[in-house]
């Protein structure tokens, strides 16, 4: 691999951010109709955010295709062919007039979305290294946030103005505007020494890195930060504004606030990552996430918007710094099956998140019980890396 150079560079990550933008636009710009959704459908609210944990289980599952496909033909055929199918999807789910159709559409859009991601990672780690692409990742996970910020103001408006459809309309229309953007500024970035050999599908490729302790650790814990923010997303909407009375300014205001927090978290992630090691910035996420549940647990008996969401305020610090560290490492070992490891990391962090918080919204708790639940399922990782397991398994990554 050759190192890019600055100004490359500096267009590969603009690039790479449009790619990444793909998968939370799909979830936070329609999170303000969601209740609008329920209604129009005549279903409980929890059949509607079925409409996120399904479009995050196929964004996970799809990668174990795109993951081959991206080391097999390249980055750049596998971005464009995931922005057609998330554009066409996006179509489908606006004119969809059964929450089955809805459900199907959002099925397809998470495997288009999938695609995308897949090649943005893998051509942040083909680019930059393995030490690099960990720093970068948390880059573009600040630049990710953003999203949250702005989408639901967005969204707020094209519901208030046409309704919630108008939220896939705009979709399908950021997919033309950002499928051209790549499909002529986007240059190949897969390394020439990439392995194509075998079957795409094979369990050896899998199996592979599936047998590293280093991925396998770093990747759940991935998996179960993830699994606290999506748990945070599909039941703010109804327990803010239907439960606690908040109009969808007021959610809108509180999403937003929240988004920005998390800008700040990535962008302050790597600077602690530099100052005092990846591990030492792992075991802090952890801290904080269990700390939020302890929070959160205290809180539980206020029914008031503020009490939700300044323990979620701690835990998106964690989770920038468990991302932010854990990410990068699970990667590393993998230079040559980039995009298979890309695609295995996607599987765990999108699709094991996804099937986590819809088994556990199943168990009928309230939002911040289920918030304290999913942030204390992070407290055995903490254990482990403090253990010669976990030192071991987090110095073999890249030595911090």
């Amino acid at each position: 691999m050759t190192p890019v150079s600055s100004q490359s560079g500096t267009r590969l990550v603009a690039l790479m951010v449009i790619l990444v933008l793909f998968s939370p636009l799909a979830i936070d710009i329609y999170l303000p109709a969601l209740p609008a959704m329920a209604e129009t459908f005549a279903v409980e609210p929890a059949r509607v955010q079925d409409t996120v944990t399904w479009f995050m289980f196929s964004l996970g599952l799809g990668q174990l295709l795109a993951g081959p496909l991206a080391d097999r033909f390249g980055r750049r055929p596998i971005a464009l062919g995931g922005i057609a199918i998330y554009g066409l999807s996006a179509a489908l789910a606006y004119v969809a007039h059964t929450l089955d159709l809805l459900l199907v559409a959002r099925l397809l859009q998470g495997f288009g979305a999938c695609a995308t991601s897949v090649a943005a990672f893998a051509a942040v780690r083909d680019s930059f290294g393995p030490e690099k692409s960990g720093r970068m990742i948390s880059y573009l996970n600040g630049a990710i946030c953003f999203i949250p910020a702005l989408a639901p103001l967005l969204g707020t408006w094209l519901t208030h103005e046409f309704g919630w459809r108008s939220n896939f309309s705009f979709m399908a229309g950021f997919a033309v505007v950002a499928g051209t953007f790549i499909l002529l500024q986007f240059r190949e970035t897969r390394p020439a020494e990439t392995d194509v050999s075998g079957a795409m599908l094979s369990w050896a490729r899998y199996r592979s890195v599936l047998r590293e302790p280093t991925f396998l650790y770093h990747s759940i814990m991935c998996m179960l930060a993830m699994a606290v923010i999506l748990a945070y997303v599909t039941s703010a909407p109804v327990w803010l504004m239907t439960e606690l009375g908040q109009d969808m300014g007021q959610f809108t205001m509180w999403f937003g606030v929240n988004a920005a927090l998390n800008i700040l978290a990535c962008m302050v992630a790597p600077k602690y990552i530099d100052r005092f090691g990846s591990r030492r910035t792992l075991a802090t996420g952890l801290i904080m996430l269990v700390a939020s549940g302890v929070a959160m647990l205290m809180l539980s008996h206020l029914r008031e918007a503020w009490a939700y969401m300044v323990p979620v305020f701690m835990a998106s610090f964690g989770f920038a710094f468990v991302l932010g560290s854990a990410a990068g490492k699970a990667l590393a070992p993998f230079g040559d099956r980039a995009g298979t490891a890309a695609a295995l990391l996607g599987l765990f962090q999108m699709s094991g998140a996804g099937a986590i918080v819809s088994l556990t919204q199943r168990l009928d708790l309230l939002p911040p019980d289920l918030m304290v639940l999913h942030m204390w399922l992070l407290a055995p990782g903490l254990l482990i890396l403090g253990s010669r397991f976990g030192r071991r398994w987090h110095a073999a990554a890249a030595g911090n």
